[in-house]
């Protein structure tokens, strides 16, 4: 691990990660377990990617905790899920602290029970000054309704006259975001081996690099995400720039 960490160029560390953590249901099942036992195992790894990412250098990290489309699952699984994150919030919150590590969350986090709601707000307050690293929880998250929401609250303004139709541009539509915020996503992650995007951050992965692996969200550590941030600058990021204007530019 220390040999992969050493290889990673800290002037070319995405600034903003977003990872698709995958594969807790299938991890367990291969164990002959119930699917919670996949999700209480998967909080592990987020430990571990959190530390990674402040180890290189990571400014802001997202992780799709629980997606609108989550809420179909069995009853018993949504409540683990809940309680997961409450008692999460609770036993990390020292941690948070201890590495300057400052918590957000987005989505539609009104649907949570409101002892979620309430535990994440007290943990959202009380790392809103820390810098070394910005986690974003994405709970109760689906990036077509979130910019449903956008094109609403932005007709809203232009019916009242708060806002001129000719106004209307990325910036607009960015600062309507949930992730208002954020910068856009520079890396994608995906465990699981599935490789799709699965309604998120549709809009802030416009121009992100898509990284997929095979490996369960359970086994995913710090030595996994090295290597998908190796994969990374390993690759030209052209933003529709062919290769000689990139080559000047960084000249």
């Amino acid at each position: 691990m220390e040999n992969l960490k050493a290889q990673i160029n800290k002037n070319n560390v995405p600034d903003h990660i977003a990872i698709i953590m995958d594969g807790n249901g299938r991890w367990a099942k291969l164990k002959g377990k119930q699917r919670v036992f996949g999700h209480k195992h998967g909080v592990e790894s987020v430990r571990k990617v959190i530390e990674g990412c402040a180890d290189i250098g990571v400014k802001y990290l997202t992780l799709y905790a629980f997606s609108t489309e989550n809420w179909n699952r069995p009853k018993l699984e949504v409540k683990t899920l809940m309680s997961l994150l409450v008692s999460s919030l609770k036993k990390e919150l020292k941690t948070f602290q201890k590495n300057n590590i400052k918590l957000n969350a987005i989505g539609n986090i009104q649907s949570l029970p409101e002892k979620a709601q309430k535990e994440l707000a007290e943990a959202i307050e009380k790392t809103k000054n820390n810098t070394t690293l910005t986690l974003t929880l994405a709970l109760s998250y689906g990036s077509r309704e979130e910019i449903v929401n956008v094109i609403k609250n932005i007709s809203k303004k232009v019916v009242n006259n708060e806002l001129q139709f000719e106004e209307i541009n990325e910036n607009i539509i960015n600062n309507h975001l949930y992730t208002f915020s954020l910068p856009d996503v520079d890396l994608m992650i995906r465990t699981s081996g599935e490789q799709r995007i699965s309604n998120f951050l549709l809009w802030q992965i416009a121009y992100a690099e898509l990284y997929f692996t095979d490996t369960f969200w359970p086994d995913f550590k710090k030595e996994n995400l090295f290597k998908a941030v190796l994969d990374y600058q390993n690759r030209e990021r052209r933003f529709g720039k062919i290769t000689e204007q990139i080559e000047n530019i960084n000249e």
